[in-house]
């Protein structure tokens, strides 16, 4: 039974139009819909903000026409906000702040998401069974998905900004919550918790942006992985500026070194601070799960940041989906067959981390 249900923006600012004479541009600003069961048994709502290339439809139902993890947590007594991202969905794209969007690239949506185990660019891809479907072009299933995909803000620092700004915003409005990120989201929740660790009372990172400081690129065999040519988080998991103890100053003042071997087979080898390493203090006020599945392209790597958050004096709880008997989840764990499941861990982390 649902008690109350709607919708509110967040954030977003007003500017003058570049391209029409005396106009207002609003950007910025997030929609958020909302439901609140007539059971409600807990007292903080959960905030779930998608990843790239997605809006929230991800988390209110599967492409296969089954219940999504907005359903889940709301019989489960949590009141749910759902999140489209600046510029996605129906918090409507501003060309003139935001620039050209990105495209929706096809062969990445199944290498990455509903295909991996047929390309096999990383060394955990061919686990990958959970898929609700052939994910072919001709599959209706996989239509849905595709369907579903949108163009975003292509400026990585731009987007960080945006979000933090916005979801910041949101929690002012609605009080304390949960905030739970999935993928390029997971850029987003460090700053807003740092800028807000009262207004923060847990996070959920599945599978947060990463790892630290440098994109790992995968290449298939025989060598998997090689970094991305640029640094896209030089704020080490985020482009824009954390609150460091001592101070940084700006990014440069990281200083960083590269492990010379892997922590084991199949992984990429991480980034971290040269020691003794700044701290982050704010992040280490609230409990923390980051969540990584089998045959994702996070496999390799969602251990480097864990680790860099633990020499920051972070102290996050990393579960691993293969440990707790669940196997075979790509990237968009939320769809796959099993997504009740996962959906189950991570209540569970709650009711020990947020008792009543």
């Amino acid at each position: 039974m649902i008690a109350q249900q709607g919708y509110v923006f967040a954030g977003g600012t007003f500017s003058a139009s570049k391209e029409r004479a005396n106009a207002q541009v609003m950007s910025g600003q997030l929609y958020a819909e909302f439901q609140v069961p007539a059971r409600r048994t807990h007292p903080l709502p959960i905030v779930m903000v998608h990843g790239g290339g997605q809006t929230g439809t991800n988390f209110t139902g599967t492409p296969d026409g089954r219940e999504g993890w907005a359903q889940f947590f709301l019989r489960d007594g949590y009141a749910v906000y759902v999140v489209d991202q600046p510029g996605r969905g129906r918090a409507a794209y501003q060309a003139e702040r935001y620039g050209a969007p990105s495209a929706v690239n096809f062969q990445n949506t199944l290498q990455r998401f509903a295909a991996p185990e047929r390309y096999n660019l990383w060394p955990q891809a061919h686990l990958h069974t959970q898929w609700p479907g052939p994910a072919t072009a001709d599959d209706p299933v996989f239509q849905q998905f595709y369907a579903s995909q949108v163009p975003g803000i292509a400026d990585f620092t731009l987007q960080q900004e945006l979000n933090r700004d916005a979801i910041v915003d949101l929690l002012k409005k609605i009080g304390p919550a949960i905030l739970l990120t999935h993928s390029q989201s997971g850029a987003f929740a460090w700053p807003v918790a740092d800028a807000q660790p009262d207004l923060v009372k847990a996070i959920i990172a599945v599978e947060p942006n990463g790892p630290p400081f440098f994109n790992v690129e995968n290449t298939g065999e025989p060598d998997w992985f090689r970094d991305a040519a640029e640094m896209d988080r030089p704020w080490g998991p985020t482009a824009v500026a954390l609150k460091y103890s001592p101070h940084a100053e700006k990014a440069s003042d990281l200083a960083i070194v590269r492990q010379e071997k892997a922590d084991g087979p199949g992984l990429s080898r991480c980034w971290a601070q040269r020691a003794p390493a700044r701290q982050l203090p704010n992040l280490q006020k609230m409990p923390i799960l980051i969540l990584t599945a089998e045959a994702s392209y996070h496999a390799p790597y969602d251990h480097c940041t864990v680790k860099y958050l633990e020499q920051a004096g972070v102290h996050p709880t990393w579960v691993k989906l293969a440990d707790q008997g669940i196997h075979g989840n790509g990237h968009m764990m939320m769809l796959e067959k099993n997504n009740q499941n996962i959906a189950s861990v991570m209540s569970r982390w709650l009711a020990k981390a947020l008792p009543k």
